[in-house]
């Protein structure tokens, strides 16, 4: 117990940089301020809440989603290992039972004799001691301005964008609206009108699909586009992630956008009729007891009662339960690339770390992958030990390449993508084939890595 490392934010990062301290023999204080105070997106008390999704993305092996979680694996995530516990029916994707996850993550790190848990707000940062800030996108007030404050004195670039406090912006502030998707009762969904199936059969039949046909989506798209959205505040400039836009702003782009997007028929065959429908929403299960679904893709930023009226004109969906409508939140991040080192130090306070969403990343298998790296190297830190950064060939590594070196002045958060990876030595035409390549590469160097990056593990 003689070193502590403070962890801020026991969300998905938060929660994993917890667990690779202790693995690692380091004490942690770990700080979540809800339930005494909450969020406007969270619900309960419980660690690692999953908010917008329940979806960890792709499980097909050689996409950028598997190596990122295959990385995370063998450098032993707890989070990923609960999630495969979790899992619900969700064809080539990894998805949980979001309810059950949290309590697991929480119970797993409550019960660990290094992690003390505090549950009270943290409105100061001390700059001398090894901290991990997790804080996620939803940051309170009081620690919004602190992290302002340091981020203003850390910058190496003077003229580029730092910090937005949540709430109310700053200038050059950076900032992005993300959406969380409606959930329905499964027992309210007319089956006699919907069909199971996965986009072009990969996985077993697990979502199922509200076809429609031209006149049904016409239908729908001029409701949804003549449909009232919640009144922004005056302050607010709706600043969109482009991976996660509402559907309303994706259908105002024009009639077919939507067919293109989340309503993609294509891979869909209905097995009653043998053909690709003209559009298609799909519901992806919510919980183990299958006793809800969320409607993929469908995040909105459209009043209550608006969201009921538009989406029963959904096949199947005439008569549906709404557990939960659609919403819209504000995400705030740092200027990673003019604050942090690719070990996620800030570049005049290293003993200060960034992890999760604040950081600039984008996905909870991305939040987890941070917190896990920040974990990592807060442990080196703390045990004497130079971090050391993960090689540019793996997921690990280009993900943090991208978040530290992209251009300050036109930073947005980003998704593990085979664009953020480094090309291979010899071009390869076969897509597929220079993916395979690419994953066998990384997972190489990343087991190099660990073995330098081990410090002194201990499993628990």
């Amino acid at each position: 117990m003689s070193h502590r490392i403070k962890i801020i934010g026991a969300g998905l990062a938060g929660s994993e940089a917890a667990w690779q301290c202790a693995r690692r023999g380091v004490a942690v204080e770990l700080f979540e301020m809800r339930p005494v105070r909450s969020t406007a997106a969270h619900q309960t008390g419980d660690f690692a809440e999953l908010v917008c999704s329940n979806s960890l993305k792709s499980d097909t092996e050689n996409t950028a989603p598997w190596l990122l979680k295959e990385e995370m694996r063998r450098a032993g995530s707890l989070l990923m290992e609960i999630a495969r516990d979790c899992a619900v029916p969700a064809g080539h994707a990894l998805a949980v039972d979001r309810t059950v996850f949290a309590a697991r993550v929480t119970e797993a790190i409550s019960r660990q004799p290094l992690i003390t848990v505090r549950r009270e707000e943290v409105a100061r940062i001390d700059e001398d001691q090894i901290t991990v800030i997790a804080t996620g996108p939803l940051t309170s007030d009081a620690l919004s301005q602190e992290i302002g404050r340091i981020c203003a004195t850390n910058s190496t670039d003077r003229t580029a964008p730092t910090f937005t406090r949540a709430g109310v912006p700053a200038p050059h502030s950076l900032f992005f609206y993300d959406s969380i998707s409606p959930i329905v009762e499964a027992d309210s969904i007319d089956m006699a009108k919907v069909y199971l199936a996965a986009r072009y059969d990969k996985g077993s039949a697990d979502y199922i699909n509200c076809p429609m046909i031209k006149e049904e989506y016409d239908c729908f798209y001029d409701a949804l586009l003549a449909a009232q959205s919640v009144e922004a505040r005056d302050w607010e400039k709706l600043n969109y992630f482009e991976s996660c836009l509402p559907i309303e702003e994706i259908a105002r782009r024009g009639r077919d956008t939507l067919r293109f997007g989340p309503m993609k028929p294509v891979g869909l065959k209905d097995p009653r009729t043998g053909r690709i429908p003209y559009a298609a929403v799909q519901l992806r299960q919510e919980n183990l007891r299958a006793d809800s679904y969320n409607l993929v893709g469908f995040q909105n930023h459209l009043k209550f009662g608006e969201q009921a009226r538009v989406l029963r004109l959904i096949p199947g969906l005439e008569n549906a339960r709404f557990l939960r409508y659609g919403q819209i939140h504000r995400n705030t991040y740092i200027n990673a690339p003019a604050l942090l080192t690719e070990t996620l130090q800030m570049k005049e306070y290293p003993q200060l770390l960034f992890a999760g969403q604040i950081c600039g990343v984008e996905g909870y298998v991305e939040s987890i992958a941070t917190g896990l790296m920040a974990g990592i190297h807060a442990a080196a830190l703390a045990t004497g030990a130079s971090p050391i950064p993960p090689p540019r060939a793996t997921a690990f590594g280009s993900l943090t390449n991208y978040i530290t070196q992209a251009d300050p002045n036109k930073f947005q958060p980003a998704n593990i993508t085979f664009d953020l990876l480094p090309p291979l030595a010899r071009k390869i035409r076969d897509r597929h084939e220079r993916h395979r390549l690419q994953c066998e590469l990384a997972l190489q160097e990343f087991e190099g890595w660990m073995e330098k990056a081990r410090y002194s593990t201990i499993e628990t």
